[in-house]
C-alpha cells in the first residue's frame, strides 16, 4: 500500500499518479487535497509519513509545487527519508542506495508522464544494502541525535 498526498500546487498531478497506479492495479491511500483549495503541506506530508512509519503504508509519494516544501515536512517525521526527484536517475538511485521511503515531486516542475515514469522506479527499485546501509544507519543516527 501506497501513501498518497499533495497540496494545492501538486493536486493535479496526484490525481494522475492514482490514475496510473489504478491501471497498474497498485494500491494506495490518499491522504488529500482533494481539490486544488488551498492547503498546508506540512498537514498532507505528517498525514501520509506517518502511515509509512506506522506501518500502515509501504512508501509515500508526495506532491506540491515544486516538491521541496513537502520533502522538507516530510523529512521532519521521524523514520521517514524523503527525495525530492525530478529525473529517472535520481530516482532509481534514491532507492538503490538512499533506502528512500518517501518520494515527493514538483506539480509545477514535472508533467504527468514523467512523474509516473518517476513513480514507477521509486516504486520498483529495491535498496541494495551493503556498504550503502552503512549510510542509511548514519542518517538515523543523526536523526536520533548521535554524534557520529
Amino acid at each position: 500500500m501506497i501513501a498518497l498526498g499533495a497540496d494545492h500546487g501538486g493536486f493535479e498531478l496526484k490525481e494522475a499518479i492514482k490514475k496510473h497506479l489504478d491501471e497498474t492495479g497498485v494500491e494506495y491511500k490518499d491522504f488529500g487535497t482533494y481539490s486544488t483549495d488551498s492547503i498546508d503541506y506540512a498537514k498532507i506530508a505528517y498525514k501520509a509519513c506517518k502511515a509509512v512509519t506506522d506501518g500502515e503504508c509501504e512508501k509515500a509519494v508526495l506532491c506540491c509545487g515544486t516538491g521541496i516544501g513537502i520533502s522538507m515536512a516530510a523529512n521532519k517525521v521521524k523514520g521517514i527519508r524523503a527525495a525530492c526527484c525530478s529525473d529517472y536517475f535520481s530516482a532509481k538511485y534514491t532507492r538503490l542506495h538512499n533506502d528512500a521511503n518517501a518520494l515527493c515531486l514538483g506539480g509545477r516542475v514535472v508533467g504527468a508522464g514523467l512523474a509516473v515514469e518517476l513513480v514507477d522506479v521509486f516504486l520498483n527499485t529495491e535498496f541494495e544494502g551493503g556498504r550503502h546501509q552503512r549510510r542509511v544507519d548514519q542518517i538515523s543516527a543523526i536523526e536520533n541525535g548521535e554524534a557520529l
